[in-house]
């Protein structure tokens, strides 16, 4: 924002003198004293008088004084307020009229990236990459007036829920979000940890609604989960880019390297992005100097390409892993790795956000948060809503996007719902015998969760609730992370790469 200041002038200039010549009376004239004080004080008024004539209407004045100039643009915004602050029915808010006046001029942009926050709002935004928060774990935005999820974060509440990226959050505990700011939802959606709360989702193209229960927790402030096999392959997992992302991805590569890491997967999947200049060090890690990491332009100028500076560090073969719910700085990286240092990408086509935001904090501790620029990639392509293309596109196989069940839920024989269906999905890919996958739940899918819970160890009811929803949901979340399509996928160019 432009704070702009107007400063009045004074300017002083003197008035041009004239000298009147009196012709000496040629009779001596005799004046009482109190008619002498009547005529000094008469000739006092007088004088003042005329030179507040000669100050009013002078070609020349003594004394200017400039009033601040109202901005011409501002003219009915001042005439709206003053018309509401006299006139209205009854006393106005001073400060929620302007906040909302704020807000319009932001949601005028119809940029989603763009956002007024109140102080409770910024302080809630300005925890996200510096320190742990306590909430769901999950980042949104506000599309075409809806909340829609970019990603989960890894080992959050709302992951373990099974809450996907391109979700659309219809209500929280009930109340509808729709047509709010991501920042009016997430005051609604985050809370102290223990306590519960309710959203509404759709998923998909599906008229079908889930609510979800989830338990708000501290989401986690590590931002790099890594970890290396006998294979020498290191799979390094970035969940965001804050403040401490750089240090934490060079500590792992230190170690891995030290323990002769032979290549590298560098996985940004549903990582919904964080700060610029983090993701710009971890690209520097990998290129050479003078390779374009990424170009920025502002709304005049050419765009100024940042280049690796430090030569390269890691020459190992690398293969990038991004999805529908990599966003921002996922981006950047996997663009830089792929054209400035061949890396593959290999996954499902990314979120697409090529812009660039800045924060710009008000007296008071509120902030704006707005579009400043847009980036490209070292070779000049704007991803912006069209996302990065993978060199491979893998799917993810139909069980990994079974909807959540609810654990509280009683499903049983007879039952017909989409929590159904994706208990059959499940049961089907742990290898279980449901016969059709569809949304009844009959003989066969009660024999199959018998089946289930006994190599599970429980009571074999057949009925689908608490503990055997959650073994469940924890076994196909294993099977996901055994079996991951993405890293096979990896390995399988790298071993290739390597020989």
């Amino acid at each position: 924002m432009d704070d702009q200041n107007q400063n009045g002038s004074e300017q002083t200039e003197q008035t041009e003198q004239q000298e009147a010549q009196v012709k000496p009376a040629r009779k001596f004239i005799r004046i009482k004293p109190f008619t002498l004080i009547m005529l000094m004080f008469l000739t006092i008024l007088l004088t003042a008088g005329l030179t507040i004539l000669a100050l009013t209407f002078g070609e020349k004045k003594v004394v200017e004084v400039a009033v601040p100039v109202e901005r011409e643009e501002f003219s009915k915004l001042y005439d709206a307020y003053d018309e509401l602050k006299d006139k209205y029915y009854v006393e106005i808010d001073d400060e929620k009229v302007v906040t909302g006046a704020i807000n319009g001029m932001f949601d005028a942009l119809e940029d989603p990236y763009s956002d007024f926050m109140d102080v409770e709002e910024a302080e809630r935004f300005n925890t996200d990459l510096s320190s742990s928060f306590q909430g769901i774990g999950a980042e949104i935005q506000e599309r075409n007036g809806n909340i829609v999820v970019v990603s989960p974060i890894k080992n959050s509440p709302a992951e373990k829920a099974g809450i996907l990226p391109e979700d659309i959050i219809l209500s929280v505990d009930g109340e509808s979000i729709q047509g709010m700011s991501a920042s009016e939802a997430v005051l609604l959606i985050r809370g102290e940890k223990g306590t519960p709360v309710e959203l509404t989702i759709q998923r998909g193209e599906s008229d079908h609604t889930i609510d979800v229960k989830i338990i708000r927790d501290d989401i986690p402030i590590e931002t790099v989960y890594g970890e290396m096999g006998d294979d020498k392959i290191a799979h390094i997992q970035i969940t965001s880019f804050s403040e401490k992302t750089y240090d934490e991805i060079v500590k792992l590569l230190e170690e891995f390297d030290a323990d002769g890491m032979k290549s590298i997967i560098l996985d940004v999947r549903q990582n919904p992005g964080g700060f610029l200049e983090s993701a710009i060090d971890i690209a520097n890690l990998f290129l050479e100097e003078g390779k374009p990491i990424v170009q920025v332009q502002s709304r005049e100028g050419e765009p100024e390409v940042i280049s690796a500076k430090g030569g390269e560090k890691y020459k190992q073969p690398i293969v990038v892993l991004v999805d529908n719910g990599s966003a921002s700085a996922s981006e950047i990286l996997a663009a830089a790795l792929s054209e400035s240092a061949g890396a593959k990408v290999v996954g499902l086509n990314s979120f697409g956000k090529g812009t660039i935001q800045t924060v710009s904090n008000l007296p008071d501790g509120a902030n704006l948060k707005y579009t400043t620029g847009k980036w490209l990639t070292p070779e000049g392509n704007w991803i912006n809503e069209k996302g990065i293309k993978p060199d491979v596109v893998v799917e993810y196989p139909e069980y990994a996007t079974a909807t959540y069940i609810n654990p509280e839920m009683e499903i049983t024989l007879g039952d017909s719902s989409q929590s159904v269906k994706s208990a059959e999905l499940i049961l089907s890919a742990l290898g279980y015998e449901v016969g059709t996958v569809d949304k009844t739940f009959d003989q066969a899918t009660e024999n199959a969760v018998v089946a289930f819970q006994a190599d599970e160890q429980l009571q074999p009811t057949g009925v689908l609730t608490g503990e055997t929803t959650y073994a469940l949901m924890d076994s196909i979340r294993e099977k996901i992370e055994k079996e991951d399509p993405h890293v096979l996928k990896a390995k399988e160019i790298l071993t290739k790469s390597t020989k």
